[in-house]
């Protein structure tokens, strides 16, 4: 069943045309590896892993029956390799978005999920914090002790879930080779705006799933119409999205997010001065 009719436009048919991947009784050798590969993939938010980082006693016990798929997860979260990649670089904030997405398949719902779980890591620490996602009942209903977690927050099937969440997944979810450490957003979080006010997200596509880079401005302050900019002899203006622009003036600090609507006579120029300006170009649109 198709995820959505315009599936291909927001960026998610691999999602969509990807099996759930799941160790049966009688598996052999490559179905371990295919779970192990998934498992990675999954909980590490597609980010790359050297050899040397993998976990070699917890593959041994998964392949030789004594590790369970969900205890394999609950290895990789919990190690050292997945602290020094979102936890100990990231707002607090932004690590309970990531821990809902690797581990639970989906975006918070709600700032009262955000605010439950700082008190538990407050409470209880790092380990109750990845605990509290993969010995909760929604963990077992949705992946039970053999599946691989994947990204169900596409999908709506009622079993409890929301469909606001269908928005907020693509705030956290750029697509499918995308990895959750090399976003234009860097480690802002994603969702304080729309949790806050109780907002439903906008969708923007990934950006290999629409005809140019889409991207949002972190404050959302983004202009959406020309407000008055001449389009020149080409009839075009462009909408420009920057990230990580220097500000003027002392000290320097960067800026989460920029927009400029150029014509494009003066679209070359543009881009060249911020680029000057050490920002990030993430997205030029034609309005």
């Amino acid at each position: 069943m198709a995820v959505t009719t315009v599936a291909s436009r927001l960026g998610i048919v691999p999602f969509q045309e990807s099996a759930r991947v799941e160790l049966r009784p009688n598996y052999s050798l490559g179905d371990v590896d295919a779970v192990i590969r998934a498992a990675y993939r999954q909980v590490l938010g597609n980010d790359y892993i050297m050899e040397s980082e993998r976990l070699k006693t917890a593959e041994s016990l998964l392949r030789d029956g004594n590790l369970s798929v969900r205890e394999f997860v609950r290895a990789i979260a919990k190690s050292p390799l997945y602290r020094d990649k979102f936890f100990a670089v990231n707002p607090q904030v932004r690590f309970i978005e990531l821990n809902y997405k690797h581990l639970l398949g989906r975006a918070p719902y709600d700032e009262a999920e955000i605010s439950m779980h700082n008190d538990l890591y407050v409470a209880g620490g790092y380990e109750a914090e990845i605990d509290s996602y993969i010995d909760s009942v929604e963990y077992a209903a949705n992946f039970g002790e053999s599946t691989v977690p994947f990204y169900r927050g596409f999908e709506t099937n009622g079993l409890g879930q929301r469909t606001v969440g269908f928005n907020r997944m693509f705030r956290l979810y750029r697509g499918y080779a995308n990895s959750d450490r090399a976003q234009v957003e860097g480690k802002n979080p994603r969702l304080t705006r729309e949790l806050g006010k109780n907002l439903a997200s906008s969708i923007v596509p990934p950006s290999g799933g629409s005809e140019a880079w889409a991207y949002r401005a972190s404050k959302d302050s983004a202009p959406s119409v020309r407000l008055g900019i001449g389009a020149d002899e080409k009839g075009q203006v462009f909408r420009i999205e920057a990230a990580g622009i220097y500000g003027l003036g002392y000290p320097k600090t960067r800026r989460s997010s920029m927009v400029y609507l150029v014509p494009f006579a003066e679209l070359s120029a543009k881009l060249q001065q911020i680029q000057r300006m050490g920002g990030k170009i993430a997205s030029i649109t034609a309005i």
